[in-house]
């Protein structure tokens, strides 16, 4: 007989508490709830939508269908089918595009995310977000997204609150067993990985009332990945075309006597299919000048008729393999003395290893074209500089450069590796308490332990003496063609080893702790019920620095000569070099690689440091610290919350009021070099404290407009801190230019106002449509502010040149609490299953979502004293995005299929001259899963990622006015496969 999977929802408004874990009175309810069985994608289903319809506040959900059965292999990719929710692509899985944080944005919102585990504040070292792409799906029960979290949730997160649901004794009725093995494959990397799960948990009745429960659950995942991509420059690149048989080139071509690496120019004089691309200038920033305005001064029309700019231009061969690896260890138990007295413990540990071998080839182009070609194109004040003077928006340049051969280039390659691991620990115990009829207690103390370690080392090698290539490039479709002509690139007699740099080795360590009370206690009026609690919490950081660059790899030790004199063949030691794969982006830009690099795997150890024994690199053991980089940091909050829950007019509106008081104290201390007397310097610890107290007030409400219909309304203020790295006191400066840029540790944090209205109509308890419009109003967005300012550690600024400032003081460029901005927008979403159907309709069911957001994110791209405040878009946001899934389950087969669709967004942050800006171009990507019962309690399971092979392109430019059609960077990730078998015993 088939399996069941059982799943209890309560009638009030209070159920939710029963499915989640550690809710304060989740056990003091389990009488009032009646059973309903379903299975598989239904169940799962079934339970996200009770959870959106009986909860007070704006919430969606994502349950597993089954025991270590995400519905996805990877949890980014789970939430962005959440409405208002939108995430990130990196090496063929959902990721954080810059290494840390959710890597998730929250209706307009990136970055300003909170993130807990089981109800409890959960952070990746030196972040205060939690790296989910670190999370393991076996793991995990299931994720709520709180978009307006009320008062008795931890602060933190302006965008919304993430909570990471992990399984426990609660869960299960009886022995329970589970296991899982998947194989996945990557069809660009070419690799096969495992996951291996297991759960085992049971229950015992004691006698008398008692109960007692234990859980465990382990997983290990590995997954290889490759990121094919060819990054380019960005900025206007002002270059003028000389054709050789010009006067002028002639005039050039005799003062170009050097014969090192490039061939003269006499040998290309009088030819008209030649032409030299002279650099062109820009004009400094003025009153009445903008950046990036090419100085044209001098130059008669003909030659002005010959100026492009050439963004996108350099263009070049870059192939990572993305390794990543996952270990997950889950244990709880639960002891219920009897129906008024539970005491629970329960730990969690999470290891995700990020690793990467990267090889790279850059071609150093010579100036003389080949073929040279151009196109139209707008060089417009606003693409330069945002028409920062005003008037009319001119266009400075009307053509770019586009294609041709570029004579006479070298190349530099580059083979790299680096290891980024993370490492958290959780452990929790508390008790809940009934004392009396209607008061239900809980305590909950937890500590928490992060570290996070990032080693990345690499060796350039450069193209032997006198060898010399052809270039080919064109700037044009996607990707963009380059090839090469001269010797081979896959022989090592072509290179030569030039450095080692092992320029990322970063080490954070954090801790932290929390002890929190809360409680609940009915009453009889128009508040039904009162909700109370307090919170203290501390979290401390420690961050280290061991980076350093350019250790010479050469026979004397010293830097590359010139004429490569004391230069060492790859051909002499092709034990550490290799050929890169051959299969570069699949072959679609050209060249195909297959050149030569520095083996990763050769990276490692002390083996660069024993194969250059003259370089003067240290054992790793060894590695000096750099002294100025090291910082600490510690943040004590105190919270209180009261929240009153209400019902009125024969129930039909209920809802909540209620107000979370936190206070923040922090203190942050890093290293800087006191100059105040030149003759003595010395390094001496700054350390800064910094206090405030927030107030923040929720209100919840819904209306039965008629049955299964609601009206819901939400107002909750909340607030994002500053994160670690901006509070800390450090310092960058350039005494003769009289300017530094400063860390602020007494920034506030940012807080917004956040306003929803939605209306839900739920047709069952698993098919349901809504709509609902938000707006976020949100005060002292960070800005980076250039002021003026005198700088305890360093002597009064007397230097001849300006700096724009007076008495000494110098130009600091420091983060400060400054403008307003908003996110508002639309959510529609919907599910039905098609159960009434008569046949084989009633075996298949639809779900979608569509948002649209706007954003307004103030940037003051001026000074403190003459702002220049420009309303710019969040980073990382999408105007429109959509998801769309169509689901078939009967009684042994279940399947989805998710279509994700993105409009542009920006890339990282938006930039004073746009023509710097990347921004991701619209893109949608296709998902797949199937199950099906092989016999009871077994089934296979399959996914794919990616079917349609698409991704994450950056073009130059911001979306909307100033977006190009210039493709900056093209990726390629291949799609993914796995197949699994998953044994479920008990339930």
């Amino acid at each position: 007989m088939k399996q069941k999977l059982t799943m209890s929802f309560k009638l009030s408004a209070v159920a939710l508490a029963v499915g989640q874990a550690f809710a304060p009175n989740a056990f003091a309810q389990v009488a009032d709830t009646q059973t309903v069985t379903v299975t598989g994608i239904r169940a799962s289903a079934r339970s996200s939508v009770a959870i959106k319809r009986d909860t007070m506040e704006v919430v969606d959900s994502i349950t597993a269908e089954d025991i270590g059965k995400l519905p996805d292999p990877n949890v980014v990719e789970t939430l962005t089918r959440i409405p208002g929710v939108q995430g990130y692509r990196y090496g063929g899985e959902g990721a954080s595009p810059v290494g840390a944080g959710s890597g998730l944005t929250i209706r307009g919102l990136s970055n300003l995310t909170a993130s807990q585990m089981n109800n409890r504040a959960y952070f990746t070292a030196g972040s205060r977000e939690f790296n989910i792409e670190s999370a393991i799906p076996g793991m995990i029960a299931g994720v709520d997204v709180y978009k307006n979290p009320s008062a008795e949730h931890i602060e933190g997160g302006i965008g919304g609150l993430v909570n990471i649901r992990t399984r426990n004794p609660s869960d299960f009725k009886s022995l329970t067993v589970s296991l899982g093995v998947t194989e996945r494959y990557n069809d660009l990397a070419k690799k096969k990985d495992p996951e291996l799960f297991a759960l085992v948990a049971n229950k015992w009745d004691l006698g008398g009332g008692s109960k007692f429960g234990v859980m465990g659950a382990a997983v290990y995942q590995k997954s290889t990945g490759r990121s094919d991509n060819n990054p380019a420059n960005g900025g206007a690149n002002f270059k003028r075309a000389i054709r050789a048989d010009t006067p002028e080139y002639a005039t050039l071509a005799a003062a170009n006597t050097t014969n090192d690496r490039t061939k003269p120019m006499a040998a290309y004089v009088g030819r008209t299919d030649v032409n030299f691309l002279s650099g062109v200038g820009a004009l400094g920033t003025s009153a009445t000048v903008g950046p990036n305005t090419p100085n044209l001064s001098g130059l008669t029309a003909d030659q002005i008729s010959n100026v492009m700019v050439a963004p996108a231009l350099t263009s070049n061969v870059f192939e990572e393999t993305i390794m990543r690896e996952r270990k997950g260890l889950n244990l709880a138990a639960d002891y219920r003395v009897d129906n008024t007295l539970r005491f629970y413990a329960e730990a969690n540990y999470l290891y995700y290893l990020y690793h990467q071998n990267y090889r790279g080839m850059n071609s150093n182009d010579g100036g003389n074209v080949l073929g040279l070609t151009t196109t139209p194109f707008n060089f417009t004040e606003g693409l330069a500089n945002r028409n920062i003077n005003g008037g009319s928006d001119d266009v400075l340049v009307s053509k770019r450069l586009l294609g041709g051969t570029f004579l006479n280039s070298t190349l530099s390659n580059v083979g790299g590796d680096e290891h980024t691991a993370y490492t958290t620990k959780i452990g929790a115990t508390g008790v809940d308490w009934v004392p009396m009829p209607g008061l239900t207690l809980k305590g909950d103390l937890s500590y928490i332990k992060s570290e996070k370690t990032t080693d990345n080392r690499s060796v350039n090698l450069e193209s032997a003496n006198g060898l010399l290539w052809s270039t080919t490039r064109l700037v044009d479709g996607a990707p963009h063609q380059l090839s090469f002509s001269g010797p081979s690139t896959s022989d090592p007699a072509s290179f030569v080893f030039n450095k080692y740099n092992n320029g990322n080795n970063i080490h954070s360590d954090d801790s932290g702790y929390a002890a929190a009370f809360s409680g609940t206690y009915d009453v009889e009026g128009f508040f039904n019920k009162i909700r109370f609690g307090a919170r203290l919490a501390h979290q401390d950081d420690k961050f280290r620095n061991y980076s350093f660059n350019n250790a010479p790899l050469t026979t004397d030790g010293l830097p590359l000569a010139a004429n490569f004199s004391n230069a060492i063949s790859a051909n002499s030691m092709t034990n550490v070099v290799e050929n890169a794969p051959g299969n570069f982006m699949g072959g679609d830009a050209g060249y195909a690689g297959g050149y030569v690099v520095y083996t990763p795997d050769a990276l490692l150890g002390n083996q660069v440091m024993v194969a250059f024994p003259k370089a003067g690199i240290l054992a790793q053991d060894f590695l000096l610290e750099q002294p100025l980089q090291r910082s600490s940091f510690g943040e004590k909050t105190k919270a209180m919350y009261l929240v009153g829950d209400f019902a009125t007019f024969g129930d039909k509106l209920k809802g909540n009021v209620g107000v979370r008081v936190v206070r923040t104290e922090t203190t942050a201390t890093a290293r800087v070099t006191d100059v105040s007397t030149p003759s003595t310097p010395k390094i001496i610890d700054v350390t800064k404290s910094s206090a405030y107290t927030n107030v923040l007030p929720t209100f919840n409400a819904t209306y039965d407009l008629a049955k299964d219909t609601l009206l819901r309304f939400g107002y909750g203020r909340n607030m994002t801190r500053p994160d670690l790295g901006s509070l800390s006191p450090n310092a960058n400066y350039n005494v003769s230019a009289g300017a530094a840029g400063l860390g602020n540790p007494d920034l506030k944090p940012q807080v917004a106002d956040s306003f929803d209205l939605s209306l839900e109509h739920y047709f069952t308890k698993t098919n349901y449509v809504a709509g609902a419009v938000f707006d976020k109003e949100i005060k002292d967005f960070f800005n980076n502010i250039l002021e003026c300012q005198t700088i305890s550690f360093l002597p009064a600024y007397a230097g001849a040149l300006s700096n724009g400032c007076s008495n000494g003081q110098y130009a600091v460029t420091r983060k400060n609490n400054s403008e307003k901005g908003y996110a508002r927008g639309v959510e529609l979403s919907g599910q039905y299953f098609f159960d009434s159907q008569a046949g084989w309709m009633k075996n298949f069911g639809v779900s979608g979502s569509y948002t649209y957001v706007k954003t307004s994110n103030p940037i003051n791209f001026g000074t403190a004293a003459v702002p220049n405040i420009v309303e710019t878009i969040q980073p990382f946001v999408s105007k429109h995005n959509f998801s769309l899934s169509g689901m078939y389950e009967d009684s042994k087969l279940s399947a989805r299929l998710v279509y994700t669709w993105r409009s542009e967004q920006v890339f990282n942050s938006v930039s004073a001259n746009p023509i710097d800006a990347r921004a991701i171009n619209a893109y949608g990507i296709l998902d797949g899963a199937a199950n099906y019962e092989l016999m009871p309690n077994v089934t296979l399971s399959l996914n794919g990622s990616n079917l349609t092979n698409k991704a994450l392109n950056r073009y130059v430019g911001e979306p909307g006015t100033y977006l190009t059609n210039i493709e900056r960077q093209h990726y390629a990730n291949g799609r993914t496969f796995s197949v699994g078998l998953r044994y479920k015993f008990g339930g």
